[in-house]
């Protein structure tokens, strides 16, 4: 039997269509379907949420828990990863379609929500062209951390007016909290009382009943007052009319698209990262690891085929994805059924969620939200290190008071920065011998007992040693060098894994300078592979022969106690 993988080739596009099907198992079917409804009675009225966030009419939350969510069940290469929106998704559509688009006109709305998400889409499939699936690793993890924490702090300020009742004109971070404190007095009770009911009623069932479905209890929760109790007679708002059956075709509009990309930049980012990390953090031991290529993929057409289905833009989320995990999904057919669901819910249950409170889906949104706000991760970072942690501050800083997409952009500069300030000043370390073994290790107030030679100077650099650095790292070599005044110099250079043409040039005039200057003798230790032919091709090779370099710390110590220095 041919055991190959079945895919369809489109260039250099590989699409597995579906090959999770060629293993399934029939003792996976129970099981997938349990876990798909299960994650529909959560995705759907989440997703309805997050549909508000973004601005738009409250049934696009559900085109995107059909349509997206099919095509990644088809051809993502996660099993059990739960593609529709999620809340910092749906924040920076909202940023992206304040400028281009009227909450009033519907019509431009959907139009507008359409070429994002099909903007978002094409870059998410030409970046799977240019193989760019390491750009999720671009973000780091403290950067992202404070991003998300800004994300949440934004939208839970954003749904508050929705849990008392009152509007005001959207304005910046600061504008809206002001508004909000203005106007409490004006506040309708009724409203109040309703979303306190359902934020307990939430977290009472996350605390006491993590497997149900609790926004789906809620959502059923708020519909059934509002028909019992006649809550429209006290001021409290509903979603109103929802349509029923499928969603119309909407073209994109190409002028928009010009004014469009730029934040579609930003969102099929955070996309792609969220997705990523979704799917790698609940693939189990033995299952396939989601391929950040094949990902961008199926991401990407998820959002384009969802583009012209009435769905905004769309990735992985962690909450519904560890939904899926914890109801035992053992396949994509898990998400085909969610999908299936959602479109059930147009077809028959539509009218029922116009009945919805507003006040219930800020509950949804706020509870949901605030998990975006860890504390003990910011406690945690600055536990390690100092500065990431003030990266991750400057990140949450930067989306709160700069805005949402700005955001993004303050992350990926600050990660870049971090990256260049590691690469730029890589620690030099000078060694002891611990005493009674041949293990050399870095000076520390913790190991005062560590054997040093009088006239021997043992110093490791490490990393990539390059022109942006080579610089630096010859200052650090220096000031000790200077200080002890030794006959030999040792560099310990098994943990540089490349040494660059600029840098070895400027080890050789140091070495020239050291010899016939200062009589200080230069030995070289643990060279990797790499490193190694190029000082050999070059004229330190020469300088130094055989005599000079060493393949471990411990040779070289004991050449230098037989008395051969080598100058």
């Amino acid at each position: 039997m041919d055991r190959r993988p079945l895919r369809f080739s489109t260039g250099s596009i590989r699409m597995p269509f579906p090959e999770w099907l060629r293993d399934y198992k029939s003792a996976w079917f129970r099981p997938d379907i349990v876990a798909g409804l299960t994650v529909a009675a959560v995705v759907i009225p989440k997703a309805l949420a997050y549909a508000t966030i973004a601005g738009l009419p409250v049934q696009v939350g559900l085109y995107t828990a059909f349509v997206p969510m099919l095509i990644y069940a088809l051809l993502g290469t996660s099993r059990v990863l739960s593609v529709s929106t999620t809340t910092t998704i749906a924040i920076l559509v909202a940023s992206a379609l304040d400028g281009v688009a009227s909450a009033n006109d519907t019509a431009r709305l959907m139009t507008a929500s359409a070429t994002l998400t099909c903007v978002v889409g094409a870059i998410l499939i030409v970046a799977r062209l240019l193989r760019l699936g390491f750009v999720a690793n671009f973000i780091s993890e403290p950067v992202l951390i404070g991003f998300k924490a800004g994300v949440g702090i934004v939208i839970v300020v954003d749904q508050v007016p929705k849990l008392l009742g009152i509007h005001f004109h959207k304005g910046s971070f600061l504008h809206n909290l002001l508004a909000i404190v203005q106007g409490v007095p004006q506040a309708s009770w009724a409203t109040v009382a309703v979303g306190a009911v359902m934020i307990g009623l939430l977290i009472a069932m996350e605390r006491l009943l993590p497997r149900a479905p609790a926004p789906l209890i809620a959502v059923a929760a708020g519909i059934a007052c509002v028909d019992l109790f006649g809550l429209s007679a006290y001021g409290v708002e509903t979603v109103g009319h929802v349509p029923t059956g499928l969603p119309a075709l909407t073209l994109p509009d190409l002028p928009m698209m010009m004014a469009l990309w730029p934040p579609a930049l930003g969102i099929a980012l955070m996309s792609f990262t969220e997705t990523i990390a979704a799917g790698r953090a609940f693939a189990k031991r033995g299952e396939p690891v989601p391929q950040p290529n094949e990902e961008l993929l199926a991401t990407g057409l998820a959002n384009l085929g969802g583009a012209f289905l009435g769905a905004m833009a769309a990735g992985g989320g962690t909450t519904q994805t560890a939904v899926s995990r914890l109801s035992g999904a053992r396949s994509q057919l898990s998400g085909l059924f969610t999908s299936l669901a959602a479109l059930g819910t147009m077809l028959l249950l539509a009218p029922l969620i116009g009945l919805m409170p507003e006040a219930t889906l800020a509950a949804v949104v706020i509870v949901y939200s605030v998990g975006l706000i860890q504390p003990s991760e910011f406690r945690d970072i600055l536990k390690v290190r100092r500065t990431e942690f003030i990266w991750a501050v400057v990140a949450l800083v930067g989306v709160v008071l700069v805005g949402t997409l700005e955001g993004i952009v303050v992350a990926i500069i600050l990660s870049l920065v971090a990256l260049a300030h590691q690469v730029s000043d890589p620690p030099v370390h000078i060694l002891g011998r611990k005493p009674g073994t041949n293990v050399f290790r870095p000076q520390s107030g913790e190991h005062p007992e560590d054997e040093t030679f009088p006239g021997l100077l043992m110093l490791r650099p490490e990393g990539r040693i390059f022109f942006a650095n080579a610089q630096r790292i010859g200052q650090k070599i220096r000031s000790p060098i200077t200080a002890v005044r030794p006959k030999v110099v040792v560099l310990d250079l098994a943990g540089v894994f490349d040494l660059e043409y600029t840098a070895l040039k400027m080890l050789i005039e140091a070495e020239k300078k050291l010899r016939e200057d200062e009589g200080i003798t230069v030995w070289l230790v643990g060279l990797n592979p790499g490193v190694l032919v190029m000082v050999r091709r070059s004229p330190l090779g020469e300088t130094l022969g055989h005599d000079r370099m060493f393949f471990s710390m411990s040779h070289a110590v004991a050449k230098y106690h037989a008395g051969e220095t080598g100058g």
